[in-house]
């Protein structure tokens, strides 16, 4: 799972620059056709540890592919003023796909083994391959060379710094070590960035307040998002809950995205992104606020109304915010804001030092 994560969040920033250079299209279906070859590795190294590993990295670099010019490719698909519309609908998928999937995945674990897991994604992802190839956008990528040194100090930053974000409680010495080589990866490559007109690490984005804002708030969001929606099925089985209960509870969360992504992303088209996400974070904050406060235990019609509030809080926020990221840069650089967009959710990995201290504490 840590080289699956790992590989996507280190690898966003350089697959964007990779998409705009020589075209989204050819980098996301061959972000799509690995994926595919490698889910059918992972359903056959069952009796290999080593092989199971580099076939999730190789998972994670394709998914990785897809995931950071998603944003770019809406941008070139849709006009300006219909940008909001289509992230909601982004949104409402990606719900969809969130909410379903536990439910699928315990199906498919009822009936044959866990190699069944990565074996069944090899044919939607080689539909999804094909649909794209006949009907995705032919953006010419920019011809600008592709600055590998950068890619690979981007790399190297965002990994050390979360290997050693997951160790600093279980082996301080060496996380400390980690979480420098990070930093000083970070300093070079941003003093390397500097100079760059259209820099792989998006600097001239982030120069723009709106963006800037928009990411720190992104990066905030997804920090409380995760935070909660990881810990709770954990807190809900201490608290008595079975695990058909908990999925029963925790449903209507992704529920409510569903219905507000949309509904928001057609709004952004017309109300100022200000208003929406002060509401969806609003909305968020009561829903955790009250899940904090009330005893969980014997609640669970309470509990799954505070779910379905954060979900909806959450899509009202999360839809009316990428499309400020996406629709604020310019349309040559909408590669790297999908990508920054994309990255600023890494906001998550903070709750792996979260969690680490809870355990110690339960511990």
């Amino acid at each position: 799972l840590n080289a699956y994560q790992l590989t996507v969040v280190t690898t966003l920033l350089p697959l964007a620059s990779l998409g705009e250079s020589i075209g989204f299209r050819r980098v996301f279906l061959y972000g799509f056709g690995l994926f595919a070859l490698a889910s059918a590795g992972a359903a056959l190294a069952a009796g290999s540890f080593e092989a199971l590993l580099g076939f999730r990295i190789l998972q994670g670099l394709g998914a990785s592919a897809v995931m950071s010019l998603t944003g770019g490719l809406i941008r070139h698909t849709y006009p300006a003023r219909q940008l909001g519309e289509a992230i909601g609908i982004n949104a409402l998928v990606v719900a969809i796909s969130g909410a379903s999937a536990p439910t699928l995945a315990a199906a498919i674990l009822a009936v044959a083994p866990w190699p069944a897991l990565f074996g069944v994604t090899v044919v939607p992802a080689l539909v999804g391959m094909l649909i794209g190839a006949r009907t995705l956008p032919r953006v010419p990528g920019t011809g600008r060379p592709f600055d590998a040194v950068s890619a690979l100090l981007n790399i190297v930053t965002f990994g050390l710094f979360f290997l050693g974000l997951d160790l600093v409680l279980h082996a301080p010495l060496p996380a400390a070590l980690l979480l420098a080589g990070g930093i000083g990866a970070g300093v070079v490559l941003v003093q390397r960035q500097l100079a760059q007109p259209a820099p792989l690490l998006p600097l001239d984005l982030l120069r723009m307040r709106v963006i800037a804002t928009a990411v720190a708030a992104s990066v905030s969001a997804f920090s409380a998002w995760y935070a909660a929606y990881i810990s709770m099925p954990f807190l809900l089985q201490a608290e008595g809950y079975s695990q058909v209960a908990t999925g029963l509870v925790m449903t209507p969360w992704p529920v409510g995205m569903a219905i507000s992504a949309p509904l928001a992303g057609r709004l952004s088209d017309r109300v100022p992104t200000a208003i929406l996400c002060m509401v969806g974070m609003a909305a968020l904050a009561v829903g955790l606020g009250v899940v904090a406060l009330v005893p969980m235990g014997g609640q669970p019609l309470l509990l799954g109304a505070m779910m379905f509030l954060c979900g909806a809080g959450f899509g009202c926020f999360s839809t009316p915010n990428n499309r400020t990221m996406l629709g604020s840069a310019p349309k040559s650089r909408s590669g790297s804001a999908g990508g920054m967009q994309a990255t600023a959710g890494i906001g998550f990995a903070l709750l792996a030092g979260l969690l680490s201290l809870s355990r110690r504490r339960l511990s």
